[in-house]
C-alpha cells in the first residue's frame, strides 16, 4: 500500500525527471543538427575564459555561460507573469525547456551566420553539445537564483551582472539581443577592439 508520502516523493520527482528528458532530448536534436559532441580539439574543459579563440562556445562553460543565468532570471520574471498557477518545479520545467529550444535554434545555419554577419562573432561556428548542457544548465541556475532572490534583489543581480559583462567581454544578453535583431555598426565595432 502506497503512503502519502511515497505519493509525494514521486510527485517532486516528475519535474526532475522532465528536466532529464528536455537535456536528452536537446542533446540529440543539437547533434542531429549537425553540431559535435565536444570540442574538435579532442579536450574538454570546465572553462574557457577567451572568447576571442577556437575554444569559445566549444567547451562547457565560458564567459557566455553568464548570459545563459540571465536568460533564467528572464524565464522566473516571465514564470511570475505568465505561469502563476503553476507549481514552481513546473515552471522550472518550461524554463528549461525554453532554453533548450533556444539552444536548438540558436545553433541553426540561420542564426550562426546572423551572429557572424551582424555581431562581433566573427569566427562563430555554434556550439558544441556539451557547451549546449553547459548553457541549459546555467539557465537552470538562473532561474534558481532568481527565485530564491525573489523579483526586486534579481533585477539588481541582473543589472549588475550586465555591466560586468559589458566591462569584461564588450558584450552582454541585451547587447546580443539588440545586435541579432537590429545591428548597430557603432557597437560592433567597439566591441572588436577586444
Amino acid at each position: 500500500m502506497e503512503t502519502n508520502t511515497t505519493a509525494v516523493d514521486r510527485r517532486k520527482l516528475w519535474p526532475w525527471i522532465a528536466v532529464a528528458v528536455v537535456f536528452a532530448g536537446a542533446a540529440l536534436s543539437l547533434h542531429l543538427e549537425g553540431r559535435l559532441w565536444m570540442c574538435a580539439c579532442g579536450n574538454i574543459l570546465i572553462w574557457s575564459g577567451n572568447i576571442c579563440s577556437a575554444d569559445n562556445s566549444q567547451h562547457i562553460f565560458d564567459p557566455y555561460s553568464f548570459t545563459h543565468v540571465l536568460h533564467g532570471f528572464l524565464f522566473f520574471w516571465l514564470a511570475l507573469i505568465l505561469l502563476k498557477r503553476l507549481r514552481p518545479n513546473w515552471q522550472l520545467v518550461i524554463a528549461v525547456a525554453a532554453e533548450a529550444v533556444w539552444e536548438i535554434f540558436e545553433n541553426t545555419n540561420f542564426i550562426i551566420n546572423r551572429y557572424r554577419s551582424e555581431t562581433a562573432a566573427l569566427g562563430y561556428n555554434g556550439d558544441t553539445v556539451i557547451n549546449s548542457f553547459g548553457d541549459i544548465l546555467c539557465c537552470l541556475i538562473g532561474f534558481m537564483i532568481a527565485r530564491r532572490l525573489g523579483w526586486r534583489y534579481s533585477l539588481i543581480v541582473f543589472a549588475v551582472l550586465e555591466l560586468i559583462l559589458i566591462f569584461w567581454i564588450k558584450d552582454s544578453l541585451l547587447l546580443e539581443i539588440v545586435m541579432l535583431i537590429f545591428s548597430v555598426d557603432a557597437i560592433r565595432a567597439w566591441q572588436m577592439c577586444r
